[in-house]
């Protein structure tokens, strides 16, 4: 029997149908991919700081959630952003709010790569987490992600979490960009994407954890009956 997937059509479509059909806050879905993202860094364990990569999209705005539940458990973390903070809107620009007011360090490098510093924000991490790049992204990281994917990869032995899928893997086809982040361990949401089983995609995903975000059974079951 073919694995049961959501591709990046009906990821969509089933955030979508949360909110209107039911009624749902996308921000509360949003909270909740980010909290089991941090309760899944906490199983697997953490021993020392957390360094959570973010782009501009609603991946980073998972990314700045899971920073402040991981500072609300005493653990050391903070957020490094390609992005200009006046650019980040709808529910990604909400959670950078509230991360701003939690105190959580967050150093900005804006759309621009710096090899030292981003070297020594690196320096004796324990985890690196990939929100950079989301199931909407196709095609090759643009820069600077590009670059900055690939110092991530290279960055010592810390362990690399992505969040729903690894920053340059296509989510559908599971092709690998040039540039693509090399994780540990993968946690997706609500199911897996099409792409992970691809050949060779695992070398990317690593281990895949499927998170559920709140969505109501009844529509889970409906959506992943669309083949």
């Amino acid at each position: 029997m073919s694995p049961r997937t959501l591709d990046r059509s009906r990821s969509r479509q089933l955030d979508r149908r949360a909110m209107e059909e039911y009624g749902m806050s996308s921000l509360v879905l949003m909270e909740n991919a980010g909290r089991g993202v941090a309760d899944k860094l906490c199983e697997l364990g953490i021993a020392g700081p957390v360094v959570i990569c973010c782009g501009k999209g609603n991946n980073a705005g998972d990314g700045f959630v899971v920073a402040r539940h991981l500072d609300l458990r005493g653990h050391r973390v903070r957020v490094l952003l390609w992005a200009d903070p006046g650019q980040l809107s709808g529910d990604a620009a909400a959670k950078f709010r509230i991360l701003q007011r939690s105190n959580v360090p967050i150093e900005c490098f804006r759309p621009r790569h710096d090899t030292a510093r981003l070297e020594e924000q690196l320096a004796g991490v324990a985890w690196i987490v990939d929100a950079l790049l989301g199931t909407g992204a196709q095609g090759e990281p643009q820069p600077p992600l590009d670059a900055v994917i690939d110092q991530v990869n290279a960055a010592g032995e810390a362990p690399k979490l992505a969040i729903d899928l690894p920053s340059g893997l296509d989510c559908d086809t599971g092709q690998a960009a040039q540039h693509t982040i090399c994780a540990a361990h993968t946690c997706t949401f609500v199911a897996p994407k099409p792409g992970f089983f691809r050949p060779g995609a695992d070398r990317y995903t690593g281990q895949v954890h499927v998170l559920d975000i709140g969505a109501p059974r009844k529509l889970v079951e409906e959506m992943l009956r669309r083949v």
